[in-house]
């Protein structure tokens, strides 16, 4: 199949690129060249998707199967994307989030729970952040009905993770020593990798499937006590995990999710933080490898390579606790003393 891609070059957007060239389909990155790799065997068109002329260059005289967007986060600017291209695709592949849905994290999603109210027009200024991708989904559906594909993953991890929520647990674990651990070793977690949304996304397109699905992974394939030894396995550390209780990190003013990755603690708010509903994507055919394959992986690209380093930001607030945070709190609970 001929196949546009918006994007390709960062995380799910290259494990879709890599999957499909493997496959043997024909490629064509729109994108402006200013993150990642271009692999060989695809055509790259240079233009920013802001830019309505840029757009309509691309499309002209021209016709894909499908396009696939993994970098729409605005629906005025998603929207340029879809009057350029109708008439010029025949299905619309968007990737979106769990963020669309306005119960997640506090409640358990799947896919027939409402989203965020946002108009097809909205700039970022006018709704909270979390609503955008709501508001990028219905530019899709409408401008291609009956022909729009959603996908709303969860947690993604795997080589080559931009946010660096992953990497960051890697990166400590490997420097061993003791590491400070969120909670409970037991808090069951769902977590999903790119290279398998990426592989059911185009195994859907390949049955011309549209609709939407929820692709978090199977539920409980985790816990944060096995996701940090898979890191220190995979990364050979001889970390000695120390579990501090929850109230601890929150005396601490330890920020849950950013300051301590992927530590949703125990309260309503992040109640339906690990526990959203995959069963359609599943039986669909969705392949999840195991996390510690995926811990591995991650690790093997962070020491060879290969992809842009993490940024280590979600959105403009910094993933990790510093060093010096880090130093402190582990001194705060060493003062603490003999505890039963």
């Amino acid at each position: 199949m001929k196949i546009l891609v918006m994007g390709g070059t960062v995380f799910l957007g290259r494990a879709f690129v890599d999957e499909a060239l493997r496959r043997g389909h024909e490629l064509t990155l729109f994108n402006r060249g200013q993150s990642g790799v271009t692999p060989a065997g695809v055509e790259a068109v240079r233009g920013d998707r802001e830019d309505e002329e840029a757009l309509a260059a691309l499309v002209e005289g021209r016709h894909w199967d499908w396009v696939v967007d993994t970098c729409g986060f605005e629906p005025r600017i998603v929207r340029r994307s879809v009057r350029a291209l109708a008439g010029h695709v025949e299905t619309y592949a968007f990737v979106s989030s769990f963020h669309a849905y306005a119960d997640w994290p506090a409640k358990s999603v799947d896919e027939s729970f409402p989203r965020h109210a946002c108009a097809v027009d909205a700039a970022p200024e006018d709704v909270p952040y979390n609503a955008l991708k709501a508001g990028c989904e219905r530019v899709v559906e409408e401008g291609f009905p009956g022909h729009a594909l959603i996908v709303n993953p969860g947690i993604i991890v795997g080589p080559g993770e931009p946010v660096g929520r992953l990497p960051w647990w890697l990166e400590t674990v490997a420097r061993g020593g003791r590491v400070l651990a969120p909670g409970s070793p037991d808090r069951v977690m769902q977590l999903v990798d790119a290279r398998d949304i990426a592989a059911f996304l185009l195994d859907r397109l390949a049955e011309g499937d549209s609709g939407r699905y929820l692709t978090t992974g199977v539920a409980g394939n985790t816990t944060m006590g096995e996701l940090l030894a898979a890191c220190a396995e995979a990364t050979g550390s001889d970390a000695a995990f120390v579990w501090a209780d929850e109230r601890f990190w929150q005396e601490h003013d330890v920020a849950p999710w950013t300051e301590l990755p992927l530590w949703a603690p125990d309260l309503p708010e992040f109640a339906g933080t690990w526990t959203p509903s995959s069963a359609k994507a599943l039986a669909a055919g969705m392949r999840c490898r195991p996390v510690a394959e995926t811990v591995a992986d991650t690790w093997r690209a962070l020491r060879d390579g290969g992809y842009p380093p993490p940024k280590y930001l979600q959105g403009k607030i910094p993933v990790g606790l510093s060093q010096d945070k880090r130093d402190a709190v582990l001194a705060a609970w060493d003062a603490r003393g003999p505890r039963n």
